[in-house]
C-alpha cells in the first residue's frame, strides 16, 4: 500500500489535538484521501468491509478526483467498500446541486464499484419524509448498531458552513441527540427548502468523523467551534463520536489562520505518524 504515507510537503501542523492545518485545499484533499486508503483498508482487514459516509462540496469534489486517479484508485478494494451519503439536497441524482451526482460523475464512475454498493438519499421523491424512513432502512440493512441501537459508519466525512452547520444540521433547527430516528428532513428556513441529513446520534456513533474545512470564510467559525463556547452550540461543535472514536479536523492555513495566531509555534508531526491516532475532542488532551 504505497502513496499513504505523509511526504515533506503534505506533512500537517497539528494545531489542536485532532486539528491538522495544511498549507492549501489540495494538501488538505490529498491528506483526506490517504485517510480513505488508510481507514478502508483497516475496516475490510476487521469487519470486511468499508462503510463510508460523503458529503458534498468543492473539498470533497477534488478528495473525490484523487480517489479517481491512477494514484489512488489502485489502493482500494472497492468491491468492499459500501458508499452512502451524510445529507443530500431534495433535487434529482441529475441535478448539478445533488451531492450524489457530483460523487458518481466524479468518482464512482471511475472506479470499480459494484453498483449495488452504492446508496443514495432519495431526498427528490415527492414524500421526503417516506423517503428518509426509507433510508434508514437501507442503513438497517448494511450497518451494525451499536450498543444504543444506531448504526455505525466506519468513516463519515462532514463539512462545516460559515455559519457553524454540518451535514443539513443547521443553526436554529432542531439539533438533538434526543431522537430515535436516524434520518431526517429539516426545513432549513434560510434556504426555504426542506433537506434529508443523518441525525446527530448517527454522526456520533460513527468509528470515524472527518471535517474538512478550507478558506479563509470559515476562520471565525472555526475558531467558534474550536472554542465550544457558542450557546446554543453550532451544531458542527454538538458531532462528537463516542466510545473514543475519532474526530478530526482537517483545515488549512486559510482556514486555519486565527488558530495559528493563538497559537504561533504549532507542533509538526512526525514522518511516518499513523494516520487517525489522534482521538477525543479536538483541543483537549485525551
Amino acid at each position: 500500500m504505497t502513496g499513504t504515507g505523509e511526504n515533506l510537503k503534505g506533512v500537517p501542523r497539528e494545531i489542536l489535538p485532532g486539528v491538522r492545518v495544511y498549507p492549501n485545499p489540495t494538501e488538505v484533499a490529498r491528506a483526506a484521501a490517504r485517510l480513505f486508503v488508510d481507514f478502508a483498508w483497516q475496516s475490510i482487514a476487521r469487519h470486511g468491509q468499508f462503510l463510508v459516509a460523503l458529503s458534498g462540496g468543492g473539498t470533497p469534489r477534488m478528495l473525490f478526483e484523487l480517489l479517481a486517479s491512477s494514484e489512488f484508485r489502485g489502493q482500494v478494494d472497492w468491491a468492499k467498500v459500501h458508499v452512502f451519503w451524510s445529507d443530500e439536497r431534495a433535487v434529482p441524482p441529475d441535478h448539478p446541486d445533488s451531492n450524489y451526482g457530483m460523487a458518481r460523475r466524479v468518482l464512482l464512475l471511475r472506479v470499480p464499484i459494484p453498483q449495488a454498493n452504492v446508496h443514495r438519499m432519495e431526498a427528490e421523491k415527492a414524500n421526503i419524509g417516506r423517503a428518509a424512513h426509507e433510508y434508514e432502512e437501507v442503513l438497517r440493512k448494511h450497518l451494525e448498531l451499536d450498543d444504543r441501537g444506531f448504526p455505525q459508519f466506519h468513516l463519515i466525512f462532514l463539512g462545516m458552513g460559515a455559519d457553524g452547520h454540518t451535514a443539513s444540521l443547521f443553526p436554529g433547527t432542531r439539533v438533538t441527540r434526543q431522537t430515535s430516528r436516524w434520518v431526517s428532513t429539516p426545513m432549513v428556513a434560510k434556504l426555504d427548502a426542506r433537506r434529508m441529513t443523518l441525525t446527530l446520534p448517527v454522526l456520533d456513533a460513527a468509528l470515524r468523523v472527518v471535517f474538512l474545512v478550507v478558506g479563509s470564510e470559515k476562520a471565525e467559525i472555526l475558531r467558534a467551534v474550536l472554542e465550544g463556547k457558542a450557546e446554543p452550540p453550532y451544531p458542527a461543535q454538538l458531532v462528537q463520536p463516542r466510545d473514543n472514536g475519532l474526530k478530526l479536523f482537517l483545515v488549512d492555513q486559510a482556514a486555519g489562520a486565527l488558530l495559528e495566531a493563538a497559537t504561533p509555534q504549532p507542533a509538526v508531526l512526525p514522518r511516518g505518524k499513523p494516520a487517525g491516532t489522534t482521538r477525543g475532542k479536538p483541543g483537549r488532551a485525551t
